[in-house]
C-alpha cells in the first residue's frame, strides 16, 4: 500500500476542519490525518448515528457531534465540506469572508494526487495520435457529470480500460470516496475514473480532468439550488480549468447542453460529441450500428462501426447513450475497439438502475430506485410499455408535470408513496388512474394486484429516498425483498 503520509506534504501540520461525517468526510479525514494534518470533524447529528464512521477514524482525529461550534470554523487553516452540506450556511459563508479556503473531497483527492507524482505522465502511458495532427496525451483523470447515467458510464469506462490492460482507480459520487480509494492503492493507477456531482463541483479550485463529460442536464436538486441556472452553473464547472490539451465530451441530443455549447464554446477545450440522432464529430448511431469517426491510433479504419445496438447487453434508449459516451471516452483513452465491444456485450447493468428483479405470473418487476429525478423516470419509461409505475419519496423540487404525456402513453397505473405523493398526484391528476399507498411494501402488493401478464411493475421514484430510507440502495433492496416475498 502507498504510504500517503510520506508523499503528501502540503497539508502537514495544518489545522483542517472536515464538515460532515459520511463516506466522503471519513475518507478525507483519514487521508489528511495520514498526511500529518491536525484534523477536526464536526457533524450536527448525534454521535449515536455516526458510530459506524467514527470507528473507522484514527484516534488523533478530533470529533465534535451534535453541533457546529463557530470557534472550530474560525481556527481552521482549511475547511473541507462534505457534498451534502450547502455552502450557503452562515458558518461557511463567514469563513470564506475571512479568507479561509473551503474545498470539497473531490478537490482534496485531486490536489493530493497531483502534488505527489501520482499523475501518470504521457511519456509512460501515452500514445501518439491526434484529432489535429499534433501530439496529445491520454488522460490520467476522467471526470463524468450529468443529471442521469453517470454511474453506468464510469463503470463502463473503468471496465473497458481494465479490459485493455490498464490500471484504474474508480470512485467519486458512485459511492466510493476518491480519498478512501487513494489510500487503498498498491500501485499508481494509469487512470482515475470519477463520477462527479454538481455538489462536488461547487467546491473545486484546481480540479482539471484531462477528459471530462457532461451526459445530460435536466432539473434536479432544486430543493438545494435557488433555480435551474444555479444547477447548470455547478455542472459546467467540470471544464472550468481544462486547457487546449484536454477533451470535453458532450451529448449532442440534449438541448440544454447544446445551448451551453453555443454560448461557451470559446471557453471549452477540444469538444467531441455523442448522438443517437445525427452524425457528429465523435460517436453516433447510423441505422442500428454505433460508429466512431475520430482518427485514433488503435482504431485503424476511421468512421467504422464499433458495435450493433442489438449486441449491447444493457437495454433502453438511455443505455445506448450511456454506451456511446463510455465508448468514446474509452477510445480516446487508448482502448482498442475489441475491449470496448467485449464490455458492451457482457455488462449486465448496475444494481438499482433498471435492474430486472423477477417475473411473476408474466409480470416483470424492475428496480430503478436510482431514478431519483424526473429526467431519470422519463428515460426509463421511454423504453417500456404497459407500466405500473411506483413513484414518490422526498421531493427535490421535481417538475412532475413534464411527465404527463409520457405517462399517458406508457403507464396504466400510477402508485404513489412518500411525502411527495400528494404533489405528484396533483401534478399528474387525470393523466392515469392513481392510487396513493402507505409505504413501499403496500405499493408492490397493490401493483401486483393490478398488473396483468405482459405488464411491467417499475419502481422509478423520481424522488430522493430519505423520507423512508437511508439511501436509494436501501430502497431498492427493500423493493427486491418485497417482490421476492410474492413468490413464496
Amino acid at each position: 500500500m502507498i504510504q500517503v503520509a510520506e508523499k503528501i506534504m502540503k497539508f502537514r501540520d495544518k489545522k483542517i476542519l472536515v464538515v460532515g461525517l459520511a463516506r466522503s468526510g471519513r475518507g478525507a479525514a483519514n487521508l489528511l490525518s495520514s498526511a500529518g494534518a491536525h484534523v477536526t470533524i464536526t457533524d450536527k447529528r448525534p454521535r449515536s448515528l455516526l458510530e459506524e464512521h467514527i470507528s473507522k477514524l484514527p484516534p488523533d482525529v478530533k470529533i465534535v457531534t451534535g453541533e457546529n461550534p463557530e470557534e472550530v470554523f474560525n481556527e481552521a487553516d482549511l475547511i473541507l465540506v462534505s457534498p451534502g452540506v450547502p455552502l450557503s450556511i452562515p458558518l461557511l459563508a463567514n469563513a470564506r469572508a475571512k479568507g479561509i479556503p473551503v474545498i470539497g473531497e473531490l478537490e482534496l483527492a485531486y490536489q493530493s494526487v497531483r502534488s505527489n507524482e501520482f499523475r501518470i505522465m504521457s511519456s509512460k502511458v501515452g500514445l501518439e495520435g491526434s484529432l489535429t495532427g499534433t501530439h496529445y496525451s491520454l488522460p490520467a483523470f476522467i471526470g463524468v457529470t450529468g443529471t442521469n447515467g453517470k454511474s453506468t458510464v464510469i463503470t463502463l469506462i473503468d471496465l473497458m480500460l481494465k479490459e485493455a490492460g490498464r490500471r484504474t482507480l474508480l470512485g467519486g459520487n458512485i459511492g466510493n470516496a476518491l480519498t478512501e480509494e487513494i489510500q487503498k492503492m498498491d500501485s499508481m493507477p494509469e487512470y482515475i475514473v470519477a463520477e462527479i456531482s454538481s455538489f462536488q463541483l461547487e467546491t473545486i479550485k484546481e480540479f482539471r480532468p484531462e477528459v471530462a463529460a457532461i451526459l445530460n442536464i435536466t432539473p434536479d436538486h432544486l430543493d438545494r439550488y435557488e433555480g435551474m441556472q444555479y444547477y447548470i452553473d455547478a455542472k459546467v464547472r467540470i471544464f472550468e480549468n481544462q486547457t487546449e490539451d484536454d477533451y470535453l465530451v458532450l451529448n449532442a441530443d440534449d438541448p440544454l447542453i447544446m445551448e451551453l455549447y453555443d454560448a461557451k464554446k470559446a471557453e471549452m477545450p477540444n469538444v467531441l460529441f455523442f448522438s443517437r440522432k445525427k452524425e457528429v464529430e465523435g460517436i453516433y448511431m447510423k441505422g442500428e450500428d454505433i460508429y466512431c469517426n475520430i482518427p485514433l491510433p488503435l482504431r485503424g479504419v476511421i468512421d467504422s462501426p464499433i458495435i450493433s445496438t442489438d449486441e449491447i447487453k444493457i437495454k433502453g434508449v438511455h443505455n445506448i447513450e450511456n454506451a456511446m459516451a463510455a465508448s468514446l471516452i474509452a477510445l480516446l483513452s487508448g482502448c482498442p475497439d475489441k475491449a470496448v465491444k467485449d464490455v458492451l456485450k457482457n455488462f449486465a447493468g448496475l444494481e438499482h438502475r433498471l435492474e430486472f428483479v423477477e417475473e411473476i405470473n408474466g409480470v416483470n418487476f424492475i428496480n430503478d430506485s436510482k431514478g431519483t429525478n424526473v429526467g431519470a423516470v422519463a428515460k426509463s419509461l421511454e423504453g417500456l410499455e404497459r407500466v405500473v409505475l411506483i413513484m414518490g419519496g422526498l421531493d427535490k423540487g421535481g417538475d412532475f408535470p413534464v411527465l404527463r404525456d409520457l405517462i399517458e402513453e406508457k403507464v396504466k397505473l400510477l402508485v404513489l408513496i412518500g411525502e411527495a405523493a400528494e404533489k405528484i398526484a396533483q401534478a399528474l391528476g387525470g393523466t392515469v388512474r392513481t392510487i396513493k399507498v402507505n409505504g413501499l411494501s403496500e405499493a408492490v402488493k397493490v401493483s401486483m394486484a393490478n398488473a396483468s401478464k405482459g405488464d411491467v411493475v417499475l419502481l422509478s421514484p423520481g424522488c430522493a429516498s430519505f423520507d423512508m430510507f437511508a439511501d436509494f440502495e436501501e430502497r431498492g433492496r427493500k423493493f427486491k425483498e418485497v417482490v421476492r416475498e410474492l413468490i413464496k
